[in-house]
């Protein structure tokens, strides 16, 4: 299948433990290591660690797969992995090309082999992934065709980017069993709440006819700063998002004149408040469109941004209410550090290519994640319909 990971479209093929730490050095060959392809299991109950109130994965071996694209062509197999993936310095990338870790359409090949469009690369990586909160995964329906659960805050829903066991459908497959999954719909990794999985590619694809056909209504909830309005708010603001910022902005598509362009897709949500504390709100969100951070980005849009949100909290309420949320959620961040982490061999064998042994979180991992306050709370279509209790959070 094909996933972006990290900065490139690459398909995923799963690699094994190797068979013993000592064969693997920086004169490592890949043949050394048996590929474990066989296994449809994504991840086992073993796999994981409980450290400082976060589930961590054991590091494993994991060959990414991708193929040279315009922009690649003509670079030195090094200049390319040190150009395009920074997150691990260019001596390793030597490194790993000189000992096979890094191959040209299956062959080992000098440091300074230039590359061709469309030849496959691979990269044989000791993989360390982020963690994420502690937090079952909880199964609200389980039916022959269809599984529903409600999601925690900081996990993905599916393999993405460094997530792969620490994803939603990671965890229900070790400890449930439950694979192979569909998810028809997906939530953003600080969002919580109902997540609806397909347990066939056939049950998929009625979920999916449904939301392309624009069947499927949603509803979330939030808590916002200040006094959200008594009446039912509609916001039609356009979503221009912006990936190198990993935020989105919204335009009025009514407020521009004629010679300005309105930036973004058309974005429609509407809003009825449910209660108020005068500090805070909490308001239903019902998304007509499906934009990237469309509840987020029109609730700053109104004056009222999601209490403890980092990317849309407006600027004149930024260090008061920042400090008022981060106070209400003090508690659920009392934990170890991921970094005091001690290394023990029973958790796992030191790569010694590796750039992230002996710590067990990857470099540039951002330690402290919050649950956002905005959860899934009903999804409903055509002759169904599925939802997932209240957050504890949402009470005034």
């Amino acid at each position: 299948m094909k996933r972006k990971l990290q900065e490139v479209d690459a398909g995923e093929k799963p690699a094994s433990s190797p068979s013993s730490s000592s064969a693997i050095g920086t004169s490592m060959n890949t043949t050394d290591i048996v590929l474990q392809t066989s296994s449809p299991k994504l991840s086992q109950k073993q796999d994981y660690i409980f450290h400082g109130g976060r589930r961590h994965v054991r590091p494993y071996y994991f060959e990414f797969i991708s193929h040279v694209n315009k922009r690649w062509t003509g670079k030195t197999i090094v200049d390319l992995f040190a150009d395009e993936f920074k997150g691990r310095p260019r001596d390793y990338y030597v490194g790993a090309v000189k000992c096979g870790r890094i191959k040209v359409d299956g062959e080992t090949v000098p440091v300074s082999y230039i590359v061709r469009s469309s030849q496959k690369i691979t990269h044989f990586v000791h993989r360390h992934e982020p963690p994420v909160m502690t937090d079952d995964v909880e199964i609200l329906v389980n039916e022959p065709d269809v599984v529903t659960v409600s999601k925690p805050a900081s996990i993905p829903v599916h393999p993405c980017g460094q997530y792969r066991k620490n994803t939603v459908v990671g965890i229900l497959d070790a400890e449930h069993d439950l694979g192979p999954l569909f998810p028809i719909h997906r939530l953003d990794r600080l969002v919580s709440g109902l997540l609806i999985i397909a347990r066939t590619a056939a049950k998929a694809d009625f979920f999916r006819k449904q939301i392309e056909g624009g069947i499927v209504k949603k509803l979330y909830i939030a808590k916002v700063i200040g006094v959200f309005p008594e009446d039912e708010k509609v916001v039609d603001a356009n979503i221009n998002y912006n990936g190198s910022e990993g935020r989105s902005t919204a335009e009025d598509a009514n407020s521009s004149g004629d010679d300005k362009k309105v930036k973004g897709k058309p974005a429609c949500t509407k809003f009825t408040r449910i209660d108020t504390n005068g500090t805070h709100s909490l308001v239903l969100c019902e998304p007509v469109t499906g934009r990237t951070h469309q509840i987020r980005v029109h609730l700053q849009y109104t004056g009222h941004p999601i209490a403890n949100d980092p990317l849309y909290l407006n600027q004149q309420v930024d260090n008061l209410e920042t400090k008022i949320a981060k106070r209400i959620d003090a508690d659920e961040r009392k934990m170890a550090s991921p970094n005091d982490y001690v290394y023990s061999s029973e958790d796992f064998s030191i790569d010694p290519m590796c750039t992230n042994c002996p710590k067990l979180i990857p470099q540039g991992y951002e330690e402290h994640d919050e649950a956002l306050w905005l959860h899934c709370v009903r999804y409903s279509g055509t002759g169904w319909e599925y939802e997932c209790p209240y957050p504890s959070w949402a009470t005034l």
